[in-house]
Parts: C-alpha cells; structure tokens; sequence
C-alpha cells in the first residue's frame, strides 16, 4: 500500500512539473545601451541598466535593438504637519526609456515611470548627512525604476513608430 500511495504521488508530481513554464528569458532579443542623458545620474543609471539586462542575459553591446533614455531627479519641499516639526524633501526620480531598431531607425518600445521618496533633512546646509541621504534615494530609485522596466519589457514589436512621436 505505501509503494502505491508512493507511485501516486510521484505521478502527480510529475504531472505538475510538466505543465510549468519557465518564463525566465521570456524575451530573447538582446539590447545595447546607447547614450543616456544625466550626466552623473546618467552614468549610475547606465551601470545599474548593464549590470540587469547582463544579469536576465538580455544584454549585447552589438544587438541592433539599441536603449535610449533620459533620467531625471528633482527634490522639493514637503511638510508633513501643521505645528512644521518634521520638514521632509521629497526626491522624485523620471526614467524615460525608448528602445530603437537600429536597423530600420524607429521606436519599438517605450518605458515613461516616475518614483519618489521623503527623508527628513536638517534645516543647515553645513550637515553632510542630507547630501548623502539624497545621494542614496536617487541611486535607490534609479535602481528601482530599472528592476520595473526590465519585469515590464516585452518583446519588441516588428512594427515601428517614428522616432519623433
């Protein structure tokens, strides 16, 4: 009896291995990162893009499907409570991602997400921590916007629009 409850089990579990899919590698074109504007902030994003498409596999540095983005990040003021005891700054980052076909010179994806963050900053500019607290958001969502394309990117359609639009 406990063979065949054995046996039984077995069989299920083979059963149910069999219709899962590996979507890893899902999409298997290959992208090159091209110019990316921000300067500083632009250099991080484009380590931080490398190092994920590298990781899925999805990157090639001669790939015809070429990334072209933009990051920008811009802080404002924000007060959480009537008696002002706790001034916070809110860093908002802005990815804008397009995808070219290098070949046939046209947009066949793009990525447009925008994230932000408070830290509670201390009222002199002479404290080191609210650069470095600043410093650290803009990485942390530079990183968070890249993870979101890369779950977000499909296939590239065989369609193009014009770069202009």
């Amino acid at each position: 009896m406990f063979k065949i409850k054995l046996l039984i089990l077995l069989l299920i579990n083979l059963t149910l291995s069999s219709c899962i899919k590996d979507n890893t590698n899902y999409n298997k074109n290959k992208y090159s990162v091209g110019h990316i504007s921000g300067e500083y902030d632009g250099l991080i994003l484009k380590n931080i893009l490398i190092n994920h498409l590298s990781s899925v596999g999805l990157y090639d540095d001669n790939s015809t499907h070429k990334i072209k983005s933009s990051i920008k990040h811009s802080t404002k003021l924000y007060i959480t409570n009537i008696d002002n005891t706790s001034d916070r700054l809110r860093v908002s980052s802005e990815l804008s991602i397009n995808i070219v076909n290098q070949k046939f010179k046209c947009v066949t994806y793009r990525f447009d997400e925008r994230i932000s963050q408070y830290y509670i900053y201390a009222d002199s500019d002479k404290y080191i921590s609210n650069n470095k607290a600043e410093k650290k958001i803009k990485e942390e969502n530079t990183n968070a916007l890249v993870k979101e394309f890369i779950n977000k990117l499909e296939k590239p359609k065989s369609i193009c629009r014009n770069i202009n639009e």
